[in-house]
């Protein structure tokens, strides 16, 4: 494999590729073509991003997704990582991911990638990865305190009180548990990091 004539860019600069990427994505994760075609097309100049490994020919090699995590303005969190079936044992998925960190800190100005994996953490980890606590894509949303939903402390312990002198019932007692626990082999979902400075 001759890795001069590969190449790391951005999809929405290269729409072309976009139904194979669709294809090779679904090949891997089904999905429906429309759901996957939406996440693609929303790849913009900063984040959420997909960036693809193409040649010269442009064949399409593998794809990435970058998500904004609000939370953490200087990171971005992988995710979709896959290389084409065919061409897997090359070395393409190394390659591939040194250039994505190259974009996330020379392009995005970023400092951390996050990602999670199933049955990968060692690829990850010989990248330089480490295991982290998990980490949210989806941040916290904070709702603004308005006047209707402000309440005193003498309010809320006056509710409380009101509530246990009225008599309701009890709620129901849980469930028992499943006599016998289902078997998964699926691998445990571990979240890793790496400072790209």
């Amino acid at each position: 494999m001759d890795f001069e004539e590969l190449r790391v860019v951005a999809l929405h600069k290269h729409p072309d590729c976009l139904m194979a990427c669709c294809d090779m994505i679904n090949d891997e994760w089904p999905r429906s073509v429309t759901a996957r075609l939406n996440s693609l097309q929303g790849s913009c100049d900063n984040l959420p991003t997909s960036l693809i490994l193409i040649n010269n020919n442009k064949t399409l090699l593998g794809h990435c997704k970058l998500s904004p995590i609000p939370s953490l303005s200087r990171s971005c969190f992988l995710e979709t990582v896959v290389i084409a079936k065919a061409m897997r044992g090359k070395k393409l998925g190394t390659f591939m991911m040194k250039k994505v960190e190259e974009y996330c800190k020379d392009i995005l100005k970023l400092d951390m990638i996050h990602l999670s994996t199933q049955g990968q953490q060692d690829f990850y980890s010989k990248l330089g990865y480490v295991v982290c606590h998990p980490i949210s894509i989806y941040g916290n949303v904070k709702l603004k305190e308005t006047s209707t939903n402000k309440k005193t402390k003498k309010e809320t312990t006056a509710s409380r009180q009101k509530a246990t002198k009225e008599k309701t019932p009890p709620p129901p007692p849980p469930p028992p548990p499943p006599t016998s626990t289902p078997t998964t082999n699926k691998p445990e979902q571990v979240f890793m990091f790496k400072k790209l400075f």
